[in-house]
């Protein structure tokens, strides 16, 4: 199973059709759970780390393999990508990935994760950021199927 926990929800309904349509084409490789938590706007950055952390936290189970995104995380290549993904699935179905807020991530939450991941040194919207997380998984499980897709 794959999990998402983002913090903000989707506003456009064009980024909403995009996942939407990536939860179906995933659908036939594993389950998808897709969480949002609210986000704490624009308050003083200490605090609303604290408290997105504090929503996160209650959806995590200790057994899942947690990935959270970040700038300062490793880059993969997608064949690297899909390969990680094949090696953690073998020891744990679960895995859990985390997209922080405007401020990113609280060190607590950071220091939960088994693996740090970085899409690139680029801020992208987070909305946005969603879609790109969930065609990376499609195009994992793809490869690891060795079925064709798109390069």
């Amino acid at each position: 199973m794959i999990k998402i926990i983002t913090v903000g929800q989707i506003k456009e309904a064009y980024l909403k059709d995009a996942i939407e349509e990536y939860k179906k084409r995933l659908s036939k490789y594993t389950n998808l759970e897709l969480i949002e938590v609210k986000d704490e706007g624009i308050v003083e950055e200490e605090k609303a780390l604290k408290l997105e952390a504090e929503k996160i936290e209650k959806y995590l189970n200790p057994k899942e393999y947690v990935i959270t995104l970040e700038i300062e995380g490793k880059g993969y290549t997608s064949i690297e990508f899909a390969e990680a993904i094949r090696k953690i699935q073998m020891e744990n179905s679960n895995i859990t990935f985390i997209i922080g807020g405007s401020y990113g991530l609280a060190e607590s939450i950071k220091q939960k994760a088994n693996m740090h991941l970085s899409f690139s040194k680029m801020t992208f919207p987070h909305q946005l950021f969603r879609v790109l997380l969930l065609e990376q998984i499609y195009r994992a499980f793809k490869i690891n199927h060795n079925e064709s897709y798109h390069k």
